[in-house]
């Protein structure tokens, strides 16, 4: 991961000058917390190692943002696994896959949108679906800064709107304008990290925002108020996805369903230790503390956390926003999400919270 970690570091170099101009905020939104993604090569903000046995057993785990998976679970007592656990940051979901199809990366969770474009490369990405998580679907937004004389996504046409490409800020903004009776032809997009994304909007240099998680946070403290919410166009499931590679292995497929129970049981703990996690999340992500414990509880009342098995259901869910862009013409052609889905470990997880 040397090389990924070199990229991700060349990266914030390039961008030292804006935390210069709103480093707090700059910063916050670089440690993303959702499971979306940018455009780019992958780049890992941080690679560690933790766990370990005899057994020679080594899971490479890929997370969005910032470490929460590997100090979730070192906070929740629960990192003393039978195998050792190599992880890593990106700050995107497509960047895992990315990583994943290069098999250098065996687990990692994204939101709906980067499985479908990552199956469309060499080998269908080398990845496969295994599971669900269950989450919230809360600061998914498009906004507009403060004072700003667009009132109703209506409003939206011909203004410049950042947005990062093939994430759920691409799909919620489609059914956005869709709704409103526009189409992608109608506004000037703007492919933009979530940190420029960010930047971009408080400096005035693009009208509107269509972003998810700290970065819409950190742009309602800049005063930016919401146009449209994806609350209630997005599914809330993110995808578990592992490579074909490790699901080949079968010690190393029994490493990936011991460490989703791990999660589980790593959910169920910061439920009843929420100030402790929010405590853990603000200073992570250079956050206050009080933000962080409010963004975990409201989350959870929405949608509490849990990862359970694949079903039709939600594979239909994922093949609905394929469909999205396919018909805006994001997708040359259809694309069967289900070649991608593996029910390789249904028998060791929860049932779907819908179908129960």
């Amino acid at each position: 991961m040397k090389q990924l970690v070199n990229q991700r570091n060349s990266a914030f170099v390039r961008r030292k000058s804006i935390f210069k101009i709103v480093p707090a905020l700059l910063l916050t939104a670089l440690l993303l917390v959702t499971a979306g993604c940018s455009k780019g090569s992958p780049n890992a903000a941080a690679e560690s190692a933790s766990g370990g046995s005899d057994s020679g057993v080594v899971l490479k785990v890929g997370q969005t943002g910032w470490g929460n998976l590997e100090q979730g679970l070192k906070a929740a007592g629960l990192d003393n696994t039978p195998y050792k656990v190599e992880y890593s940051v990106f700050q995107g979901g497509n960047l895992i896959l990315e990583a994943m199809a290069a098999n250098q990366v065996d687990f990692g969770t994204t939101s709906e949108i980067p499985p479908i474009f990552a199956s469309q490369a060499a080998n269908g990405g080398n990845f496969k679906v295994v599971a669900v998580q269950e989450g919230n679907t809360l600061n998914q937004e498009v906004v507009v800064p403060k004072d700003s004389p667009i009132q109703t996504p209506a409003d939206l046409k011909g203004k410049k709107i950042a947005f990062v490409k093939n994430t759920t800020a691409h799909y919620f903004l489609l059914k956005i304008l869709q709704d409103a009776g526009l189409t992608w032809q109608d506004i000037q997009p703007v492919e933009l990290s979530t940190a420029d994304g960010l930047s971009a909007l408080i400096s005035g240099k693009v009208d509107v925002l269509a972003s998810y998680g700290n970065a819409i946070i950190s742009a309602h403290q800049n005063g930016a108020t919401t146009l449209a919410s994806a609350k209630d166009i997005l599914s809330g499931s993110f995808l578990v996805t592992a490579s074909d590679s490790a699901l080949a292995d079968t010690a190393k497929k029994d490493a990936i369903a011991d460490y989703l129970d791990r999660l589980n049981q790593f959910y169920d703990w910061t439920r009843t230790h929420q100030e402790d996690w929010a405590k853990i999340t603000a200073a992570a992500t250079h956050q206050p503390e009080d933000q962080a414990l409010t963004t975990l509880k409201e989350g959870e009342a929405q949608r509490p956390s849990h990862i359970v098995a694949t079903s039709k259901e939600a594979i239909a869910s994922e093949q609905d926003v394929a469909d999205t862009f396919t018909d805006a013409g994001v997708l040359s052609s259809k694309v069967d999400v289900s070649t991608f889905w593996s029910d390789a470990l249904n028998d060791k997880l929860k049932a779907p919270t819908a179908s129960k």
